[in-house]
């Protein structure tokens, strides 16, 4: 297990290693101020996401690979060394800030935390590999001082931008790679990405430029209110691989200086959208959550964690519709721990309500994936049986009673039952309840 875990983690980084490197290789092509400063920098948002995603054991792929784009392009063995350290550490301290401050991975669920992973991994962190770099080959005589200012703020731009345009698409399919998507909701998505890719070929073509990209922000604001934040970071990331393909192809014309700038426009243009979409859709994510759980705080008892008295009421209604289409009965059981009053008096209510919750874990543990167990109110406890006659339904009581018997923690437990099948003993909601509730203070009457 271990070896083969070992061989695992070792193609891993070979990959991660051959990436980041073919990355750097093309990032460099545009090194218009400096062969070694360019404002198109995805390697910083390949790092910044290895480095969140696995921790510190990618620094060996990253490390190497800087050095080896760097010294396969310009600069000496000394430099290279430099860059390639400046690169590693931006990467591990904004994989650092981001785990401790930004929620880590799961920092593109909710605003605040995507506002924190903006300034913590995409500005402030992106300044480290600069400072390195820069003046290490100034001190090597690769960058004169006094382009120093101009080499540094190219080079911060562009690690800037790969890390909020590269990083968050990374991150974001690195923890749940598979898509379930009905068939409406794929041309759905492939509608926004066609969308997206011819407005972002008119905008940044001849005609236009990054001044015109403001013709995709409804499709990227679609994208972030509709899909979530995986899609939205997709799409801006598809924005900008357009956006700068178009863009090169219309600047070969112009002086280098103007060349870089127009790059650099690009770039912060994109890296301002994708701050402003991966917010929108982090906030849009985060009220879905919290629908989310508000629904479900609206049918679960907060005490045991099954269906309330309103969820219990919608399935017995949802199952005697599927009586009338299908025929098949089911059955009502109806549970009361005996002698909750007397837990309460003599070990106190902390122990009658985990009393409850483990009358609560017998029924889940002895019902089928279809059936549901719900809390009528206070020591009452249902269970609904879809498709189950009695003898079926006596049997579920039986094992039920007897796991909550086999607890081992004190006290022990017991439970009466009562029982009621649709529509032989009711034939209405209130009906069917009354009749599993006579049954079950039958039961404990019977007892005594």
């Amino acid at each position: 297990m271990a070896r083969g875990w070992s061989w695992a983690r070792s193609a891993g980084l070979i990959a991660l290693l051959v990436v980041y490197t073919a990355a750097g290789k093309l990032g460099l092509h545009w090194g218009i101020v400096n062969p070694s400063a360019s404002p198109i920098w995805a390697p910083t948002g390949i790092a910044l996401a290895s480095f969140v995603l696995y921790g510190g054991q990618v620094w060996p792929a990253i490390f190497v690979g800087a050095f080896l784009y760097n010294y396969t392009t310009a600069g000496s063995f000394l430099t290279s060394l430099g860059v390639a350290l400046g690169n590693t550490l931006e990467g591990a301290v904004g994989a650092n800030l981001v785990r401790r401050w930004a929620n880590g991975p799961h920092a593109f669920e909710g605003g605040r935390d995507v506002v924190r992973f903006v300034v913590l991994g995409g500005i402030l962190a992106t300044t480290v590999s600069p400072a390195v770099g820069v003046t290490t080959l100034a001190m090597g005589g690769y960058v004169r001082w006094t382009d120093f200012a101009a080499v540094w703020v190219t080079w911060w731009l562009g690690d800037a931008a790969g890390a909020l345009l590269v990083a968050p698409p990374i991150i974001l399919w690195a923890l749940r790679p598979r898509v379930r998507w009905a068939s409406v909701r794929v041309v759905e998505v492939v509608s926004l990405f066609t969308a997206l890719v011819l407005l972002s070929a008119l905008a940044f073509g001849p005609l236009g430029g990054p001044s015109l990209g403001f013709l995709c922000v409804p499709v990227l604001i679609w994208s972030a209110m509709r899909f979530g934040p995986r899609l939205a970071s997709t799409a801006v990331a598809v924005v900008s691989v357009v956006g700068l393909v178009q863009t090169a192809a219309t600047i070969d014309a112009l002086a280098p200086d103007e060349r870089n700038k127009q790059l650099l426009l690009l770039q912060v243009f994109m890296a301002v959208t994708a701050i402003t979409i991966l917010v929108l859709a982090g906030i849009v994510h985060e009220r879905r959550r919290g629908e989310a759980r508000l629904r479900e705080l609206a049918i679960t008892d907060a005490l045991t964690g099954l269906s309330n008295y309103r969820q219990m009421i919608a399935i017995l209604e949802s199952e005697m519709k599927r009586y009338l289409r299908t025929g098949r009965p089911f059955s009502l059981l109806f549970f009361d721990l005996d002698g909750l009053k007397a837990i309460n008096d003599h070990h106190g209510h902390l122990v009658g309500s985990r009393a409850l919750c483990r009358l609560a874990d017998a029924l889940r543990s002895t019902c089928r994936a279809i059936d549901t167990p719900a809390r009528y109110g206070g020591d009452e406890f249902a269970l609904i049986l879809p498709e189950t006659d009695e003898p079926e339904a006596l049997r579920v009581a039986q094992r039920s009673c007897a796991h909550l018997a086999a607890d081992a923690e004190h006290p022990a437990l017991t439970a009466s039952v009562g029982l009621a099948v649709f529509p032989r003993d009711g034939d209405s909601v209130e009906r069917i309840i009354g009749t599993a509730d006579r049954a079950l203070y039958a039961m404990k009457q019977s007892r005594g």
